[in-house]
């Protein structure tokens, strides 16, 4: 059996990860991430997917890498992280009473037959109507600023929701079990 690599540093893809009881490592790829000119979301994400499992291959050959990119979409423009509290609070006061769709793409190589399945998973996330003291409440106990969208849907981020859209709510936390299990069943992993 091919061991199995998490290209990643997020804990949100590792603990969901584990959720599988698959015995895996992680290890962080190095690529650029810049979007390329004119690039969709879905585009860019299915991109990135592949290239961070393809940046591990040379250091785990015979390995079965799994790489993983999310974009946020709200209207025509992708969210990316917010990395502070006022940016988190733009893209919240923004999107309230909207909806955000996420894009989750998602690859599994075989880094021995260089083979690569490529996916991307959408979920949409349909807003409350927010004020800003709900935002500013929300910010203040989960500062969610590593995550696209400005929130933690595994956790009080929740609460701004009325509603959700999709085959998969694991792809919204950034790694859609349900596709990454197909993906692993044709390439001989079961799970269970």
């Amino acid at each position: 059996m091919q061991p199995l690599v998490l290209a990643s540093s997020s804990p949100y893809r590792r603990e969901l990860l584990a959720r599988l009881r698959h015995p895996f490592t992680c290890a962080a790829p190095a690529i650029d991430e810049t979007p390329h000119a004119g690039e969709s979301a879905e585009a860019l994400v299915r991109r990135l997917a592949e290239a961070k499992a393809r940046a591990l291959s040379k250091q785990h050959p015979a390995h079965l890498i799994i790489g993983s990119d999310q974009a946020a979409i709200l209207g025509n423009q992708i969210l990316g992280k917010p990395h502070d509290f006022n940016r988190a609070r733009d893209q919240l006061l923004a999107a309230s009473g909207s909806s955000v769709t996420f894009i989750t793409g998602l690859a599994l190589l075989d880094s021995n037959s260089g083979h690569c399945q490529v996916d991307a998973i959408p979920f949409t996330v349909h807003f409350r109507q927010l004020s800003e003291a709900q935002v500013r409440r929300y910010l203040e106990a989960e500062q969610p600023y590593d995550c696209a969208g400005s929130f933690k849907a595994e956790g009080l981020g929740i609460s701004l929701f009325r509603a959700t859209e999709g085959e998969d709510n694991t792809s919204l936390i950034g790694l859609p079990l349900i596709r990454l299990v197909s993906m692993l069943s044709n390439a001989g992993v079961a799970i269970p």
